[in-house]
């Protein structure tokens, strides 16, 4: 098992083995944040966001595509999704991909630009016509049957290769059901397998 962790695993999957309320990708718990400390991490979220939609809306003016941008800050970070109905929710998906590929790179792209004008590393977290949404659902519902495959035969399983986003999605779920998972293999083979806890 490699337990070597790239800065996209980092930002978005740590730690490797999940199952307990470390479980998460956010920084181990530290003193609670005094209020105006709070307010200034939410306001500067809400500049990536602001940073990242300002990027987007170039973005969707040069391909010539309609599309809403929602910013919010969700689990620490800034959440931004580029949404749209009908036919311009259609023309959207082009920016997402069969499987998400596309819209990984235009994630990454949009880390980027926000880095390069607030001089700090993102971890913003990028939607496009809710495709990240409905695959998160799917991933919870493939993370409920490996739990029940482990609870009924005690054996470990192991889930086809995922990107850190959907690794990430079935470390929690598993985490949420009292099963313990690792990310195992190197990308883009690397993998989840669901065990037992203890």
């Amino acid at each position: 098992m490699s337990t070597h962790l790239d800065a996209e695993q980092d930002a978005q999957e740590t730690p490797e083995a999940v199952g307990s309320p470390a479980g998460t990708d956010e920084a181990p718990a530290a003193a609670p944040e005094a209020g105006g400390e709070r307010r200034t991490r939410i306001a500067r979220l809400e500049e990536e966001g602001e940073v990242a939609a300002d990027y987007l809306e170039e973005l969707l003016d040069i391909a010539d595509l309609d599309g809403d941008i929602d910013i919010d800050v969700e689990d620490g970070r800034a959440a931004v999704s580029v949404v749209a109905e009908g036919a311009d929710g259609a023309a959207l998906q082009r920016l997402a991909g069969s499987r998400g590929e596309v819209l990984e790179a235009l994630q990454d792209l949009t880390r980027l630009a926000v880095q390069a004008r607030t001089g700090e590393r993102s971890r913003l977290m990028l939607d496009v016509a809710g495709h990240r949404a409905r695959r998160r659902e799917e991933l919870q519902g493939l993370a409920a049957e490996a739990v029940q495959q482990v609870q009924r035969h005690g054996e470990p399983v192991a889930l086809d290769p995922m990107n850190p986003f959907e690794r990430k999605v079935v470390h929690d779920a598993v985490a949420a059901a009292g099963l313990v998972s690792d990310s195992e293999g190197e990308e883009p083979h690397r993998r989840v397998v669901v065990s037992a806890a203890g």
